[in-house]
C-alpha cells in the first residue's frame, strides 16, 4: 500500500516546495522506491491553460495532453518520472466535478458542501490512478492561511484519519529570515505558522526552514521547542548556489533519512548522489561561457520560460559550457536596433506564445539570424515566425502571416480548417481557447540525411505539442525550392513538425516543445546541439 506525504508551505509563497518535493522524491527514487508526485492548486481556473505566463509563470505540458502547473516540470526533471493528467487538480477542477455531478443528480438531492462533497472529491484524487508505488508525494499550493487553500488541508486532515499516522506524513516548509539590522535569525514566523497549521487541525511531522544561511542549534531547538517537533526532524534548507545542489543538500540533511525512519522503513539500495555531484561541480566550476539571446514576450517573469532556461542550461552542461541568457523583450525591439543587440550573442531562440503582441519584432530577429549564419531555434510560434518571415523575404509573399494574427494575410499558418489547397481562408473555429489544442505527445518522421536526423539519431521521434495553428502544408515545395527544408512532418505527412534551412551552420524551427523533455541527468538532444552550434559560432 503507498505511503502518502503531504507538503505544506507557511509563512510566503515562492519558497520551493516544488523543488523541495522533487529532490525528496529523486532520493527515495534512488534508494529503490517507487514514487508519484502530485500538485493540487488552490486556484479558481480548471487548469493554467489560459492564464497569463505573467499570472503564474510557464504552462507546463504532460505526455497524455494536460496543461499544468509548472512544479510538474521540476518534478519530471529532477525523477525523471512522467507526469500524468491525474497529478495535477486545481479548486476550479474540483468545483466543476463537484457541480457537474450535482447538476446529474449525483447527490440524491443532499444539499452539496465544501464538507464533506468537496473534500471527498480532493481525497478521491490524491488516491486516484495509484498502483504499485511506495510513496505518493503530494503538494499543495499556495500558502498555509490562504482561504483558498483551506479545502485542501482539511482533505489531508481528514485523510490522515482515515488512513492512519503510519501511512501519511506532514512536511512543512517554512521561511526563517535573517534581520541583518540585529544580526539575529528570526524562528517566529515558523512558530506562526505551525500554529496556523494547528489550529487547522494537522501537526506537522518534519519541518523544512528555509533561510539564507545556516540556522544555529539553538535556533533549530527553539522550532522544535514551540512547533512539536523533534529536533532531527527540524531540516534546514540553506539558499544554494544552483537547484541541481538541492538533492544533496537534503541528502546531506537526512530528510530522506527522517522520512523513512517515520515509516519505519530501510533504504533498499545507496542513494546515488554522484549524477548531481558531477552537473553541481560543472555548473559552478565553468569559466567558459556564451550568450544566447530569448526574445520573447514574457522574458520580464523567468518562470514564464522555466523549462526553456533549464533546457538551457542542460544543453550547456553536456557542453561544459555556461549559458548566459539575455532576455530581449520582442514589443518594442526595432529593426534597425537589432543588429546592436544581436552582435555579441553566440545563438537566437525564438520561445512559444500567443498573439499578435512582439510579432514583428520577433520575424525581424529571425531574418538577422537567417542573413548573418547565427545559430538559431525556433520553438512552436518561434517556428511559425520564421516560416512567415521566410515566405515575405523570400518567397515574395508580402502578406504571409497567420490567420492567429491577421485574417485578412495569407495564410502561411492557419487553423486546419481554414485553407483551401490554394491557401485562402475559408472559415475559422477559434472562439472557444480552453482546450481545443494540439496537446501532449505526438509522433514525427524525419527526413534521412536531414540535420534533425543526425541530431535525434532516429527516423521516428515524440515530442510534446501545445499549439492550436498549424504551418500552411500546401506551400512545402514552394519552400523547399528556396531551401527551407520540411524535415519532419506528421505520420500521415500533413502536418510540418520541423524544418531547417540549407546553406545555414544551424537553423532550426520545431512546432513541439523539446524543452519539457529536457532534464539536468540527460539533456535534450536538440538543445545539446544547438548550444554546441553557439559555441562554435565565431
Amino acid at each position: 500500500m503507498a505511503r502518502y506525504i503531504f507538503v505544506t508551505g507557511g509563512v510566503v509563497s515562492s519558497l520551493g516546495k516544488g523543488l523541495s518535493s522533487a529532490s525528496l522524491a529523486y532520493l527515495l527514487k534512488s534508494q529503490g522506491y517507487k514514487v508519484r508526485l502530485r500538485k493540487m492548486d488552490p486556484y479558481l481556473n480548471v487548469d493554467p491553460g489560459t492564464m497569463s505566463p505573467f499570472q503564474h509563470g510557464e504552462v507546463f505540458v504532460t505526455d497524455d495532453g494536460a496543461e499544468t502547473d509548472l512544479d510538474l516540470g521540476h518534478y519530471e526533471r529532477f525523477t525523471n518520472i512522467s507526469s500524468k493528467q491525474s497529478d495535477n487538480i486545481t479548486t476550479g477542477r474540483i468545483y466543476s466535478d463537484v457541480i457537474k455531478k450535482e447538476r446529474t443528480g449525483g447527490y440524491l438531492g443532499k444539499t452539496v458542501q465544501v464538507i464533506p462533497h468537496v473534500t471527498n472529491r480532493i481525497k478521491e484524487f490524491i488516491k486516484k490512478d495509484i498502483s504499485n508505488e511506495d510513496f505518493v508525494i503530494c503538494e499543495i499550493g499556495g500558502t498555509v492561511g490562504d482561504i483558498e487553500s483551506l479545502p485542501f488541508v482539511e482533505a489531508i486532515r481528514q485523510f490522515s484519519n482515515e488512513h492512519g499516522k503510519s501511512k501519511t506524513l506532514f512536511i512543512h516548509l517554512t521561511f526563517v529570515p535573517f534581520l541583518k539590522s540585529s544580526d539575529e535569525i528570526k524562528t517566529k514566523p515558523t512558530q506562526h505558522s505551525v500554529k496556523e497549521l494547528r489550529s487547522i487541525g494537522i501537526q506537522p511531522d518534519i519541518i523544512i526552514c528555509r533561510s539564507q544561511q545556516s540556522i544555529p542549534l539553538d535556533q533549530r531547538k527553539k522550532i522544535s521547542l514551540f512547533c512539536n517537533v523533534p529536533i532531527e526532524n527540524v531540516i534546514e534548507t540553506v539558499d544554494v548556489r544552483t537547484i541541481y545542489e538541492a538533492p544533496i543538500s537534503f541528502f546531506n540533511q537526512k530528510l530522506d533519512k527522517q522520512v523513512l525512519k517515520y515509516f519505519k522503513l530501510k533504504p533498499k539500495k545507496r542513494a546515488n548522489l554522484n549524477p548531481w555531484k558531477k552537473i553541481t561541480k560543472i555548473t559552478l566550476n565553468t569559466k567558459k561561457s556564451i550568450d544566447i539571446a530569448i526574445i520573447g514576450k514574457y522574458v520580464n517573469l523567468k518562470d514564464a520560460y522555466k523549462s526553456l532556461d533549464e533546457a538551457l542550461v542542460h544543453g550547456g552542461i553536456s557542453n561544459k559550457i555556461k549559458v548566459n541568457l539575455v532576455r530581449i523583450e520582442s514589443d518594442n525591439l526595432k529593426t534597425k536596433e537589432i543588429g546592436k543587440k544581436l552582435k555579441n550573442v553566440s545563438g537566437l531562440l525564438i520561445p512559444g506564445g500567443f498573439g499578435k503582441r512582439g510579432t514583428e519584432g520577433k520575424i525581424s530577429a529571425i531574418k538577422y539570424a537567417r542573413e548573418n549564419k547565427i545559430p538559431f531555434l525556433g520553438i512552436c510560434f518561434g517556428m511559425q515566425m520564421a516560416i512567415i518571415e521566410f515566405a515575405r523575404n523570400k518567397l515574395k509573399i508580402k502578406k504571409a502571416g497567420s490567420s492567429e494574427l491577421d485574417k485578412k494575410c495569407y495564410p502561411v499558418i492557419g487553423l486546419i480548417n481554414e485553407w483551401d489547397k490554394n491557401g485562402k481562408i475559408i472559415k475559422g473555429t477559434d472562439k472557444n481557447l480552453g482546450g481545443t489544442m494540439r496537446l501532449g505527445l505526438y509522433e514525427a518522421k524525419l527526413r534521412n540525411n536531414s540535420a534533425i536526423n543526425r541530431i535525434y539519431k532516429s527516423r521516428s521521434i515524440k515530442e510534446r505539442h501545445r499549439h492550436r495553428y498549424e504551418v500552411n502544408n500546401s506551400l512545402k515545395h514552394q519552400f523547399e525550392t528556396k531551401g527551407l527544408i520540411f524535415s519532419g512532418m506528421s505520420p500521415d505527412n500533413k502536418l510540418p513538425e520541423i524544418i531547417e534551412l540549407k546553406n545555414h551552420p544551424w537553423f532550426i524551427g520545431v512546432q513541439f516543445h523539446p524543452e519539457f523533455r529536457s532534464r539536468p541527468l540527460s539533456p535534450h538532444p536538440l538543445f545539446s546541439s544547438f548550444i554546441k552550434a553557439a559555441k562554435n559560432h565565431k
